[in-house]
């Protein structure tokens, strides 16, 4: 059981598969960080040494931001573009997607489930309608009883 930052890596996982776990960590960045820390890609997370974790962990602390590191660093970029009321803060605060996506009938991640909004149906319609008009006599008639 390898733990490299904090995290533990899947055993059974290909070294370059197990890295993209760490939060800052790409496909892109796997490959140079193993070529630094030279460590064959193909090799399986149980079969490391501990002298190849270490490798690995240097090359990563030294060269990259990852984890509470770099989500402390999202939150205050994003902090940043609140306070100053940019266009993409206000997207942030009202949960819609920043990069320009459209929101008609995308989006869902952002905005959530659907709530419908609008045409009721004949039945519902008529029931709401019959309550109104039982609620509105029973107001009426007591008004005359008042005076």
């Amino acid at each position: 059981m390898a733990r490299i930052m904090g995290i533990t890596l899947p055993d059974d996982k290909r070294v370059d598969y197990a890295l993209t776990i760490l939060y800052g960590i790409g496909w892109s960045n796997v490959g140079s960080v193993l070529k630094q820390s030279k460590v064959d890609a193909g090799k399986r997370v149980k079969d490391l040494s501990e002298e190849e974790l270490r490798k690995i962990t240097e090359v990563i602390e030294k060269n990259f931001k990852v984890e509470g590191e770099l989500r402390e660093l999202v939150n205050e970029n994003i902090k940043r573009l609140r306070e100053i009321t940019s266009y993409r803060g206000l997207r942030h605060v009202r949960g819609l997607p920043v990069h320009g996506q459209r929101t008609k009938s995308n989006a869902r991640t952002k905005r959530g489930k659907r709530k419908t909004v609008g045409a009721l149906r004949k039945e519902a319609w008529a029931k709401l309608e019959a309550g109104k008009t039982g609620a509105e006599a029973a107001t009426k008639a007591a008004e005359p009883a008042k005076k």
